[in-house]
């Protein structure tokens, strides 16, 4: 006999429990619903900004994602200074263009106000009513209202970096505890890829340092003039295997090689100092053509334990009763450039001959071009003008047109206008060098 207690309240009165029970069971699965897309939101958040590496870059990332995690309308990345007394940066994110036109002229903060009481105490804090709060100092003329703010700190290394300040949400409420928790642990990962990317930063200036070092300061050429820039790459490779050289020779030529060894690293940057040496003492043989001097040098490095591979571009200049000539033998490397005074510039395309390190048997050519008064020779690593995604062509008829813009202005500007045009991506380093003939005899 079943005993069991009937529910006896009526049928319309159990049918608004139950509706009650399945919308809290509705609420409470949307809510859990919100919370794994936020959690969701955060791990990625927290991947994007970990992949950055430029200082910069981070940190206005670490302001954009937090943004994007609250729903905030305003946000910014206070970074204080030395003593963490004051700020010494201030990143906004959020103004539109009328709004940044109404602030022109307006001083960044400093820390004073609430900005200072979050310096004072590096603890989240959540403003409901940014104007009832005993240390608003409120606004400058042309600041955008705001009436809520969510500051957490960030740290470094257990020292107080900076502050994220997010004002405002979309959709009007203050920020609540949720808000703040996912701010937080955004903070936590926001300090530690801040000190990745000074980390980075102080890497990359050392390795830069140490790669100018290995290059050469040009020497006087005259009656030709010479400039030459070496970039590094934009990639946390740092290290590269690109190189430029010119010098007198002892029957009064001139030489100018550019080179680059194959590798992104510091034994492509040991390789390459190798390889320039020897080449070096190998020119000074004022007998040899540039592609004996190539050839010799191919067998040299045979010799060693390991061969490294290169290309490299190695031109001589002569001056004869009617003007210089340019004698060339190419390994491989992207072709010399040649710019005219009239505006002109076109590639010497002879076919290129096989990198060194390939075959020591393969034949070295080489092949001669009159160079006109006044005119310009351009040689460059490939790092220029390769993109991963783009045409080479394309990328070296750019190169020509910027030049052949440039090709009546002082040295140095065309110079520096075609390494900048750089239609690479930067993800190789780039070495460029410019000769140019007197304009007069």
């Amino acid at each position: 006999m079943d005993e069991r207690p009937r529910d006896t309240a009526p049928l319309p009165s159990r049918l608004l429990t139950l509706d009650s029970d399945l919308n809290r069971l509705s609420e409470q699965l949307k809510e859990l619903a919100r919370a794994q897309g936020r959690m969701g939101g955060l791990l990625e958040a927290v991947l994007a900004i970990s992949r950055e590496l430029e200082l910069s870059v981070v940190l206005r990332r670490i302001v954009t994602t937090a943004m994007e995690l609250v729903e905030a309308r305003y946000g910014a990345l206070g970074v204080l200074n030395e003593d963490g007394r004051e700020l010494a940066d201030f990143i906004p994110v959020g103004l539109d263009s009328h709004e940044l036109a109404q602030l022109a002229g307006v001083e960044l903060p400093r820390g004073r106000g609430l900005l200072g009481h979050l310096i004072d105490h590096p603890k989240p804090l959540r403003v409901d009513q940014l104007s009832a709060h005993r240390d608003s100092a409120g606004f400058p003329a042309g600041h955008p209202p705001m009436r809520t703010l969510l500051g957490v700190a960030i740290t470094v290394r257990g020292r107080v970096y900076g502050n994220l300040y997010l004002t405002d949400k979309y959709d009007g409420k203050p920020f609540d505890a949720d808000d703040e928790a996912v701010v937080t642990a955004l903070a936590g990962a926001a300090g530690v890829a801040i000190e990745n990317a000074r980390l980075y930063g102080r890497l990359r200036a050392g390795a830069e340092q140490f790669q100018r070092l290995l290059l050469p300061r040009l020497p006087d050429l005259a009656p030709l003039s010479a400039w030459a820039v070496y970039q590094p790459a934009a990639e946390p490779a740092l290290l590269g295997g690109d190189w430029y050289d010119a010098l007198v020779l002892p029957d009064g030529g001139r030489a100018m090689v550019v080179g680059d060894v194959v590798g992104h690293d510091v034994a492509a940057a040991a390789a390459m100092s190798q390889v320039r040496n020897m080449l070096q003492a190998l020119i000074y043989d004022d007998a040899a053509l540039p592609s004996g001097v190539l050839a010799r040098l191919d067998h040299t490095l045979h010799a060693l334990p390991e061969v490294p591979m290169a290309t490299a571009c190695l031109a001589r200049f002569d001056r004869h009763a009617d003007g210089w000539a340019m004698r060339w033998s190419n390994a491989g490397h992207p072709p010399p450039l040649l710019v005219t005074p009239d505006g002109r510039a076109r590639y010497l395309g002879a076919p290129p001959d096989v990198p060194l390190g390939v075959d020591t048997a393969m034949p070295r050519f080489d092949h001669v071009c009159p160079l006109p008064a006044g005119a310009t020779v351009v040689m460059f690593t490939d790092g220029l003008v390769e993109h991963p995604r783009g045409d080479l062509d394309e990328g070296l008829r750019s190169v020509a047109a910027v030049a052949a813009s440039m090709a009546d202005r002082p040295l140095e500007r065309l110079g520096r206008a075609v390494a900048e045009a750089r239609p690479g991506d930067g993800h190789d380093d780039v070495a460029v060098l410019a000769l140019r003939i007197p304009s007069s005899p």
